[in-house]
């Protein structure tokens, strides 16, 4: 089940993982071509005007971010509430989350939203997995152990494979009364074992109220 997880984590969880020793070693390795050829480091060469158009000055950790850019408004619990900038007054949030192996290294994401009244569901979600996950045995939730729901995946791109479900009502109360839930999964290549990412509960009944409603 470890290595499934490790072999296979998500693209745009990579990005959060570069490890301390491969910046070491690429570090290493300039300070040997300088030494070997005698030629300065990049940026540390050339005319005052070049060296200045490589340098960055940082810019204020508080500003406000542009417009379509997506940015974490506030933390609730174990869940991010992401939004996405606009003009409007009020910009559309989610609720997110992000699922590790046990050992810290991210394999799934988890994106809430809430629907207007009047459809099947009261609310819906994405959960992405990793690539290699068995699609036909399908993606099982259960909350605090009660019986499992059984939801296909609905495609795959080079990020991962996607599961997009809906929530009843009734869904969303044992969510928000539940301390966890057990996202369950298969692997392609191991259709013996079973891969269970915990998906926490924590602040879901806060976080839910202030995510956006989108209209059916």
């Amino acid at each position: 089940m470890s290595k499934f997880l490790t072999a296979l984590p998500l693209c745009a969880a990579l990005a959060l993982m570069v490890p301390v020793a491969s910046f070491a070693q690429t570090a290493t390795d300039e300070a040997a071509t300088e030494t070997q050829e005698g030629e300065p480091a990049p940026g540390t060469s050339g005319t005052a005007a070049e060296i200045q158009d490589q340098l960055s000055l940082g810019e204020d950790a508080d500003k406000d971010p542009a417009l379509g850019q997506p940015y974490t408004r506030e933390e609730v619990g174990a869940w991010e509430i992401r939004c996405i900038k606009t003009e409007e007054e009020v910009d559309p949030c989610q609720m997110y989350q992000l699922l590790d192996d046990g050992e810290g290294s991210p394999v799934a994401e988890v994106s809430l939203f809430r629907l207007a009244n009047g459809g099947k569901a009261d609310a819906g979600a994405t959960i992405v997995v990793p690539l290699e996950t068995s699609l036909p045995q399908q993606m099982t939730v259960s909350v605090d152990g009660g019986k499992a729901r059984r939801y296909p995946f609905a495609f795959c791109d080079p990020v991962g494979c996607y599961v997009r479900l809906g929530l009843t009502a009734a869904d969303v109360a044992a969510y928000k009364r539940g301390k966890e839930a057990v996202i369950t999964i298969v692997p392609a290549r191991a259709q013996d074992q079973k891969v269970e990412l915990k998906l926490s509960l924590e602040g879901f009944t806060a976080g839910y109220d202030e995510v956006s409603v989108i209209e059916q």
